[in-house]
């Protein structure tokens, strides 16, 4: 597991039987070049000790939220930010339904609610604990907030019933978290442009023509492929949203700018058009207000098509070219048109006539039309951060495969 050395990872143990089994882990993840720092809930106490597990780690055990001498240093701010990755192993169905309600009860919680790193969740519990519906409700939210969760197995319990819930192998905990530096370690070597929000095409100085566009999708999109370690590139109309960490972001407000910026930076391995372009802006911009009695009609000419350049370009055309589609109507006919005529490689439609997904809803529903394949595949009503990540994982793959 050579992708784990000289990583950093915060592992958070919880109380139950199966604690004892993280002691395994720390020594397997140690052994594969790890640096371990450790937080031991108050229940984990119960199970295993501090001096076992800072014996194994090498490292200081952190336990308390209220600890003077730690939070004068402030723990749970410089823990989550130390960590490559938080994981929790062994998480108990307690310690979900905090994590998933965003409370900060103990040291645990606070750090989790304090870092944007990667989390890891690996569940023990009783097999009708895991079952429960509320267990399952607070998953879907960790999950819908980009939790990761490893298992769990299914088998014999300490209990002695059987079934799901059983705390999965170190080893195969070990491997999953490799796995994961492993896909960031390959996608270093792609780079990513991303478009994203609305743009202005001003008329005069306080009048302009654009769109709905929030830019919400577009930057989950660019975070979700920053965290994945693709060098990200997101060029944004105006938005209220804030910068997603690590990404490299243009901030231009008319299509020529977008254009323009686009072009700078190419060549890249992907581009994802997800801005709303303004389609149309007037021939000649006013220096000064046009007053309402002067103000008679509009001279409308086309904007540049983004998309049709870089999906046509000769010699800098990127490996993946993905256009987004907002439609109201024959949405299947209207995005099979735009793959063919823009030359992309893969349209992502969503119907923007549903006033619960698309444009400043926190959800969306889409569509994948790809070049050369017939089955469409549909990614249903979910969080855009959740749409992000499916996106991401099928484009890591894609440029894998084809070189």
């Amino acid at each position: 597991m050579k992708n784990l050395r000289n990583k950093k990872i915060l592992l958070v143990i919880c109380g139950g039987i199966a604690a004892y089994k993280s002691l395994e882990l720390i020594r397997i993840l140690k052994k594969s070049g790890c640096q371990i720092k450790t937080i031991l809930t108050k229940s984990a106490l119960e199970f295993i000790t501090p001096l076992s597990v800072s014996s194994l780690s090498n490292e200081k055990v952190f336990t308390d939220l209220f600890d003077f001498k730690n939070e004068a240093e402030m723990d749970h701010i410089s823990l989550s930010r130390w960590a490559d990755v938080i994981l929790f192993a062994p998480v108990t169905a307690n310690k979900i339904a905090q994590l998933s309600h965003g409370l900060s009860e103990d040291l645990a919680t606070t750090v989790a609610l304090a870092s944007d790193k990667t989390i890891f969740l690996a569940p023990a519990m009783n097999v009708r604990m895991w079952e429960n519906k509320i267990t399952k409700t607070n998953l879907q939210k960790l999950i819908s907030a980009g939790y990761k969760i490893i298992g769990p197995d299914i088998g014999e319990m300490a209990c002695g019933e059987y079934g799901e819930g059983k705390f999965s192998d170190t080893v195969e905990i070990s491997k999953i978290i490799d796995s994961y530096f492993k896909i960031i370690e390959e996608n270093k070597y792609f780079k990513a442009l991303i478009t994203a929000g609305p743009t202005r095409e001003y008329i005069d100085p306080v009048r302009f023509i654009t769109n709905r566009s929030s830019g919400k999708q577009g930057y989950a999109i660019a975070e979700e492929l920053q965290k994945n370690g693709f060098d990200t590139t997101l060029i944004s109309g105006p938005t209220n949203l804030k910068p997603p960490e690590g990404v490299k972001i243009f901030n231009v407000n008319s299509a020529d700018e977008m254009y323009e910026k686009t072009a700078e930076h190419l060549p890249v391995d992907v581009a994802i058009f997800t801005a709303a372009v303004s389609d149309f802006k007037v021939k000649k911009i006013n220096f000064d207000k046009i007053k309402k009695e002067k103000f008679e009609k509009l001279e409308i000419i086309k904007t540049k098509d983004i998309l049709n350049y870089v999906s046509k370009h000769n010699k800098l055309r990127p490996k993946l070219v993905i256009g987004f589609a907002a439609e109201t109507n024959n949405l299947d006919i209207n995005s099979k048109n735009k793959l063919s005529e823009k030359n992309c490689d893969w349209i992502v439609a969503n119907d923007v006539s549903n006033k619960d997904i698309g444009f400043d809803s926190e959800y969306n529903e889409v569509k994948i039309f790809q070049k050369n394949k017939t089955n469409i595949e549909s990614i249903s009503v979910t969080t855009k951060e959740i749409i992000a990540k499916k996106l991401v994982e099928k484009i890591s793959n894609e440029l894998k495969a084809n070189g």
